[in-house]
């Protein structure tokens, strides 16, 4: 069995809220150091919508490809295991930096507002469509190995009860 805080949905929530709260300290830092951030600032709305867009369609479809193709056997063996949340501000500083260090302080801001906003909808959208499945199904789901960034989430289920 997968203990609780390693299920996917667990790892949503999780890395959602903190990846979200990355997104918006590096955001609140850029607005802060320098007034260039707040430079195309129509731009800078426009692509965002397009972002949470792209995710209102695209994030729930993903889950759901990720739950039907998830297997019954090797739930033990499933990973689970979290990103260190350690990572996470790393991820946002190496796509926001180089454009900062480039003087593009309005493409940094849209690259940390866009991490807060993929972190919001993994932790608020994608975790309670995981949560329905499971009271759905009687399953809980564990990331299986062999997932990657590029080519989605591989999932392994058990099943709780009948």
């Amino acid at each position: 069995m997968v203990p609780p805080a390693l299920t996917y949905r667990a790892r949503l929530r999780t890395e959602g809220a903190a990846l979200a709260a990355c997104g918006v300290a590096g955001s609140v830092a850029l607005l802060i150091a320098d007034d260039r951030t707040t430079e195309n600032a129509g731009s800078t709305v426009v692509q965002l919508v397009v972002v949470a867009a792209l995710l209102a369609v695209l994030g729930p479809r993903s889950v759901r490809t990720a739950i039907a193709g998830s297997q019954p056997e090797g739930v033990r063996e499933a990973t689970g295991e979290p990103t260190p949340l350690w990572h996470l501000p790393l991820v946002v500083a190496i796509l926001a930096l180089p454009l900062v260090l480039l003087g593009a302080w309005d493409a940094g801001l849209r690259v940390t507002a866009g991490c807060a906003l993929v972190g919001l909808a993994q932790a608020l959208v994608l975790s309670p469509l995981v949560a329905a499945d499971e009271r759905r199904t009687g399953r809980v789901y564990a990331r299986a190995s062999g997932s990657r960034i590029l080519r989605g989430t591989r999932l392994a289920h058990a099943q709780l009860r009948a």
